[in-house]
C-alpha cells in the first residue's frame, strides 16, 4: 500500500533526476529561445502577424496568448501541408523544429487581458 502511493512521486524524481543529469532545468526542456523567436519574428511573421500578435493583416489570425502547443501543432501541420494556406505552406517550409519552438515561444509568452461585453 505504501509502495504504491510512492509510485508516482518516484516516478516525477526520477524524471527530475534524468533531466537534471543531462544539464536541463525543468524549464529548459521544453523551453524555446525566447529571443532568438523575436529574431524571427521581427524577420518572418511580423507583416501579418504584427511583433506583438495582433494580427495586422485582415485573414491572419492573432497569436499573442495562445498556447505554445497548439502554435507548434499548427506550424508543423502548414509545414507538412496538412493545414493548407498559400502563404502560411510556403512560410513555413522555411521553418526548422528550432524556428517552429522560438517563434511559438516568443508568442506564447505574450501576456494579453480579455474585457468581456457588458
Amino acid at each position: 500500500m505504501v509502495v504504491t502511493r510512492m509510485l508516482p512521486i518516484l516516478a516525477a524524481t526520477l524524471i527530475l533526476a534524468l533531466g537534471l543529469a543531462g544539464g536541463l532545468t525543468d524549464n529548459q526542456a521544453f523551453a524555446g529561445d525566447l529571443m532568438a523567436g523575436k529574431a524571427k519574428v521581427e524577420a518572418t511573421c511580423q507583416v501579418c502577424h504584427g511583433i506583438d500578435g495582433q494580427a495586422t493583416a485582415p485573414m491572419a489570425a492573432n497569436l499573442s496568448g495562445q498556447l505554445k502547443e497548439y502554435i507548434v501543432a499548427q506550424l508543423e501541420a502548414y509545414r507538412a501541408g496538412k493545414r493548407r494556406h498559400e502563404q502560411m505552406n510556403i512560410i513555413a517550409k522555411m521553418l526548422n523544429d528550432d524556428d517552429i519552438e522560438n517563434v511559438a515561444e516568443w508568442y506564447s509568452s505574450i501576456k494579453i487581458t480579455i474585457e468581456m461585453p457588458n
